[in-house]
């Protein structure tokens, strides 16, 4: 059940890197942010919010289950 929780937190917190950008370089964040809608930076914006909230969630969940 650890595992499980450390392995959806991990992919959590990597999608929410890779739908923010986080792992770009400058000129490639530059380059994305003027060619995409605006409505396409909320939708990516939302979908980083909601998986790292989860991915958050579930390492918390994980470390009270080492814990106890």
């Amino acid at each position: 059940m650890l595992k499980l929780f450390e392995i959806i937190g991990v992919v959590g917190i990597c999608l929410s890197g890779i739908y923010l950008g986080a792992w770009n370089s400058g000129s490639e964040q530059r380059a994305n942010f003027h060619s995409e809608t605006p409505e396409h930076r909320q939708f990516r914006t939302k979908i980083a919010l909601y998986s790292g909230l989860i991915g958050l969630l579930s390492l918390g969940i994980a470390g009270l289950i080492w814990y106890f």
